[in-house]
């Protein structure tokens, strides 16, 4: 088994196997990841990994799972602790590409395997994405307008006008991909609204396939214990996938207003002492896992009646 490290770039792979000090170089292009994967199917079993880079590792990945060939996205932020765990401090693409190379042939065990996504999806989370830079961009340009001339704030209004236009085009957009593709389970309770079901669909492809302890930390709603020797620190969420925990806070504030079981649980947690943003990511964690139970029972339904 050869242990891979890639380093992404916008133009350019970097190229490290375990226990070789070369480093190849290929272009981020189509004919570059083709000479790339001609290169990799010579090494015979492979385990790959490549660093998450906003969107730039995604050609390699898909060609890498389309032809067969096993390999993970890890975290930049893993990547650079292991780097200095091993005593890595410096950093260039060579070096990186060294160290994922080194947290492949020791980490592989431990990791999931990349699964490329359905067209759908790939162009759910587009559409996601790009809604998210024109809320940004509304919010930004609104605190705007109240700092600036008359005139100015006119053609303010003007722009303010089209991006909320645009949002409304990507809003529609949206709605047809969750009327093909969203399940019962994403939308049972009250909250479950339609960025919350584009987002677990978009972003979350692990729903229903993990236990509820390991979604809630993948999302990043799991209180990790701080505790050594005679001390019991307090636990505290970290990490996990952002902009899911946006979307899954934003259905918990409406589901603890209106559906009874979920407003029920944080009146409890709170007459038991708990400050409201503890309760409140408490109840993520308990909408999570109800919809994550739900989502689970789907698929084990699906799969006894094919």
């Amino acid at each position: 088994m050869k242990a891979v490290g890639i380093d992404v770039g916008k133009t350019a792979l970097d190229v490290a196997v375990h226990g070789d000090s070369a480093v190849r170089r290929f272009a981020n292009t189509t004919v570059g990841i083709r000479k790339l994967l001609k290169a990799l199917i010579g090494f015979g079993e492979l385990r790959i990994v490549v660093e998450a880079t906003g969107g730039y590792e995604e050609a390699v990945l898909n060609a890498c799972t389309e032809h067969g060939l096993w390999i993970a996205r890890v975290n930049p932020h893993q990547a650079r602790s292991f780097a200095k765990a091993l005593g890595q401090l410096a950093k260039t693409d060579a070096l990186d590409a060294h160290v994922l190379a080194e947290m492949a042939h020791a980490l592989h065990g431990r990791m999931r395997a990349y699964t490329a996504q359905a067209t759908w999806q790939v162009e759910l989370r587009g559409w996601l994405r790009r809604r998210h830079q024109i809320t940004e961009a509304i919010q930004r340009t609104r605190q705007q307008c109240a700092m600036t001339l008359p005139v100015i704030r006119a053609l303010m209004q003007k722009t303010l006008a089209a991006l909320r236009r645009e949002q409304a085009l990507i809003d529609r957009a949206l709605r047809e991909l969750l009327q093909s593709h969203a399940t019962p389970a994403k939308r049972s309770a009250k909250g479950l609204g339609p960025q919350f079901q584009a987002s677990m669909l978009a972003l979350l492809p692990e729903l229903g396939q993990l236990t509820r302890r390991q979604i809630a930390k993948l999302v990043g709603i799991a209180p990790l214990n701080r505790d050594s020797g005679q001390s019991h620190g307090v636990r505290r969420i970290h990490g996990g996938r952002a902009e899911v925990r946006v979307a899954l806070y934003m259905a918990t504030l409406s589901a603890v207003r209106w559906e009874p079981m979920m407003k029920a649980h944080y009146q409890q947690l709170r007459t038991r002492g708990k400050v409201a943003k503890v309760a409140l990511v408490a109840c993520m964690r308990k909408l999570l896992t109800i919809v994550n139970a739900r989502r689970r029972d789907e698929i084990l339904i699906a799969s006894t009646t094919t």
